[in-house]
C-alpha cells in the first residue's frame, strides 16, 4: 500500500464554502551513488505569471548546529528566488526535515491556512529538488481550483524526484 498526501480544503467562495480532497504523492528516488545526502525539497502553488500564492512544504536539514542547513536553501534555486530569500524563517509552519527514498506524505485538513482562503483560478502545484553531490529537478503539476471532477494528473522526475502524483476530488 502507497502513502498519499490526503490535503482536505475548504475554499470560501461566494458564499458557500466548497470542500475538496487532493492527494499528493511525492517520491524521492533511491540513488546508486558512493555519498548519497537526502534533498532539500519545496513544494508551493503558483499563478499563471509564475507568482508564488503559498508554500505548501519545505524540507531541509533543521538538526545542523547554528542552523546551518538554512544556508542551503539557496539550492532550491527556483523557490529561493521566488519566494525562500523574503523570508526570515524558512518557510515558517511549513518546514520539515529531509524526507527518506520513497513516497513522501504531507497533512493539511479542513481550514489550514495555507490553502483556506484559495480563490478559484488555475494554478501550479511546483515540486522542487536539490541533493548535495547531486543535481536538482523541478516538476510542475496544473491544479484547476476547486475542482468540478474528479481528476489526477501524474508528472515523474528524470532523477532527483520520482512519480508525483496529484489527485483532486470535489
Amino acid at each position: 500500500m502507497k502513502p498519499m498526501l490526503a490535503l482536505a480544503l475548504i475554499s470560501g467562495l461566494g458564499t458557500r464554502a466548497q470542500a475538496a480532497d487532493i492527494t499528493l504523492a511525492v517520491t524521492i528516488p533511491r540513488m546508486d551513488t558512493a555519498e548519497y545526502h537526502r534533498p532539500y525539497v519545496a513544494i508551493w502553488l503558483e499563478d499563471g505569471q509564475r507568482k508564488v500564492i503559498r508554500d505548501i512544504a519545505v524540507w531541509y536539514e533543521q538538526d545542523k548546529p547554528q542552523n546551518e542547513g538554512r544556508k542551503w536553501l539557496k539550492d532550491l534555486r527556483q523557490w529561493w528566488r521566488v519566494s525562500g530569500r523574503n523570508q526570515e524563517q524558512p518557510a515558517d509552519g511549513v518546514s520539515g526535515a529531509t524526507r527518506a527514498v520513497g513516497v513522501q506524505t504531507l497533512k493539511l485538513a479542513g481550514q489550514d491556512e495555507r490553502l483556506a482562503k484559495l480563490p478559484a483560478g488555475d494554478y501550479q502545484l511546483v515540486v522542487e529538488a536539490a541533493r548535495e553531490k547531486g543535481g536538482r529537478e523541478l516538476v510542475r503539476l496544473p491544479l484547476a481550483w476547486p475542482p468540478t471532477h474528479a481528476a489526477t494528473q501524474e508528472a515523474s522526475g528524470a532523477h532527483e524526484l520520482g512519480r508525483i502524483e496529484l489527485r483532486l476530488k470535489p
